[in-house]
């Protein structure tokens, strides 16, 4: 998916494109950054780190993260969540409840194996060394609301972001304070500000 991306890019002249993702999304523009800087424009990251593996240990090493990864990834792959359950994992994703019936289901029509895949392939890619390649700016947009409950403060979940983040030369961290993982949908006003205010000082002139 990242090279036809870079290929789309290319084949379809887009001039530097600026990439708005989310989770995965988030991943991939940043993938496509380290592999092409030259290639893409801005970043808008929403809720994505360059090596979700290692959310809760920095030390975490693609290796180590391997079996794990390979496990969610036969759990997914064999797996398939009845619309309560993924109504049920909605729940701590999106607080918006038109919204978590939404994204239950765009998870009950996703094929299991590729979701497995995605899943696995980002748990097992670290992109934080090669963050510094990135040649231009980023936002990045954090949510910390789902965690809250567990006892996750403000500043501690943006230090992950911030640790994950130290190598990207030119980023700028904001973390909602009100939106789950889908935060465009919980805090959608703040994300339209962020946004629109981040493209209109590193994109002006583009249409």
């Amino acid at each position: 998916m990242r090279d036809q991306l870079l290929a789309y890019i290319k084949t379809q002249k887009l001039e530097r494109p600026a990439i708005i993702g989310h989770s995965l999304g988030g991943f991939m523009g940043l993938w496509l950054s380290t592999t092409q800087p030259e290639a893409v424009g801005p970043l808008v990251i929403l809720d994505s780190l360059p090596f979700l593996a290692a959310v809760q240990n920095p030390a975490t090493t693609v290796e180590t993260a391997r079996p794990m990864a390979e496990g969610m990834r036969q759990q997914m792959k064999t797996g398939n969540m009845s619309v309560a359950q993924q109504r049920q994992l909605a729940t701590g994703m999106v607080s918006d409840t038109a919204h978590q019936s939404l994204v239950a289901r765009w998870g009950q029509a996703s094929d299991p194996a590729s979701v497995g895949q995605a899943m696995y392939e980002m748990y097992t890619t670290d992109l934080r060394a090669a963050l510094g390649t990135v040649r231009q700016p980023a936002l990045v947009l954090g949510s910390w609301a789902a965690y809250q409950p567990y006892g996750a403060t403000l500043a501690s979940t943006r230090a992950i972001f911030a640790a994950q983040y130290a190598q990207l030369p030119q980023h700028r961290i904001e973390m909602s304070p009100a939106g789950k993982h889908f935060l465009m949908y919980d805090d959608t006003a703040w994300f339209f500000q962020q946004t629109d205010a981040f493209l209109q000082a590193h994109y002006a002139g583009k249409k």
